[in-house]
């Protein structure tokens, strides 16, 4: 009966000293809660966050693609008429004018050809002279002064044929360019149509690029593009669209574009590969904000800016985006700073701390919250 009675006065104790210490937690809970602000940390410290100043820099809407250049100009020169090569008139890889004779035919027979016309076109007209003259005085027919009208207009027509024909046998450059590398050599025979040697006009040069159909409606003549190619691997090169194809590629689904680029160097050559940056919209001073810094809430986007020390959510509109960077249309300002970090934990109005970013050179630790008045 003893031990019964100790027992029960033993698990009173017990109960009463439970009840004393859930009542002290609840307590210190309750002036805790009093102590700290709605969903923030307690009164008087700051909330760690990462910020940053916006970005007034340039930003753009690009698309990507790879093109080959091509020669603004170029004419693979064959001969209409076949012969001996009498003389080659360029040195191959050197620029040449227009109108500059390349290739000399052997022409002895054609210039043969044209002497003989213009002999018989002399004696037409003399002919024709006197024919007219005895019709004029009455002893000559109107037939005889017709025939020999139409025998000096066929014979002005051989003398143009055969001037046409010895023309044939000089190949000229049809416009400013370099020629390339010969496929005959003097003295030699060539045929109807042989290649000879390749001319190319590469001051402008073209560029031939092609971008799927889906960026059709944003294409544009004289949209500005900048130019890569292997041969050149630390320079770029800039030109400009000046032609869309009307009909896209039914196989690629692709619209085919050429674009000029200037070449006084003559640098860029016909046939090599290009990796294209075609510019589709461009801001010079846009308002550029790092992507960690936009909130998607409620339907709206924010950014969570720092004013006097304390977090201030702001709806924003937002732009273009480019490498983690995203442009702001409204709602910020040069100078503003806006957190980065941290701010899912940063309520309206909270205070907030700024620590240096956690990958930032010479950073440490994170500071522990400190009172924002000291």
């Amino acid at each position: 009966m003893r031990r019964l009675i100790v027992a029960l006065a033993a698990l009173g104790l017990l109960a009463a000293g439970g009840v004393g210490l859930w009542q002290f937690r609840e307590a210190a809970r309750q002036g805790a809660n009093a102590a700290r602000g709605p969903g923030g940390p307690p009164a008087g410290f700051a909330i760690p966050v990462e910020a940053e100043p916006v970005t007034i820099a340039r930003i753009a809407e690009e698309i990507l693609a790879v093109g080959t250049l091509k020669s603004n100009e170029s004419v693979l020169l064959r001969p209409e008429v076949a012969g001996r090569i009498a003389e080659i008139g360029f040195a191959e890889g050197t620029p040449v004018k227009a109108g500059t004779v390349l290739v000399q035919l052997d022409d002895s027979i054609p210039r043969a050809e044209l002497a003989q016309a213009e002999a018989n076109l002399a004696l037409a007209r003399a002919n024709a002279a006197r024919a007219q003259e005895l019709y004029a005085r009455g002893a000559g027919s109107a037939a005889n002064r017709d025939q020999a009208t139409a025998a000096l207009r066929t014979a002005e027509a051989a003398v143009d044929l055969a001037r046409a024909h010895l023309g044939k046998y000089r190949l000229t450059a049809p416009f400013d360019g370099i020629v390339g590398l010969r496929r005959a050599s003097p003295g030699e025979f060539v045929n109807v149509g042989q290649e000879i040697v390749n001319l190319e006009s590469i001051d402008p040069i073209k560029l031939e690029f092609r971008v799927p159909e889906v960026a059709l409606p944003a294409l544009r003549v004289g949209q500005r593009i900048t130019v890569r190619v292997d041969a050149y691997p630390d320079r770029s090169f800039t030109g400009e669209v000046y032609a869309i194809d009307p009909a896209a590629d039914a196989a690629g689904r692709s619209i085919a574009v050429r674009a000029t680029l200037p070449n006084p160097e003559g640098l860029l050559r016909p046939g090599l590969f290009a990796r294209v940056v075609l510019t589709v919209r461009e801001e010079p001073e846009a308002v550029l904000v790092p992507e960690t810094a936009i909130v998607p809430f409620g339907g709206r986007i924010l950014v969570m800016k720092v004013v006097e020390g304390r977090a201030q959510p702001v709806p924003v509109t937002l732009g273009l985006r480019r490498d983690g960077m995203v442009q702001v249309i409204s709602g910020l300002a040069a100078g503003d700073v806006v957190i980065t970090a941290g701010q899912m934990k940063a309520q309206p109005g909270a205070a907030v701390a700024v620590i240096p970013p956690s990958g930032a050179a010479g950073s440490g630790p994170p500071e522990a919250p400190r009172p924002a008045g000291g």
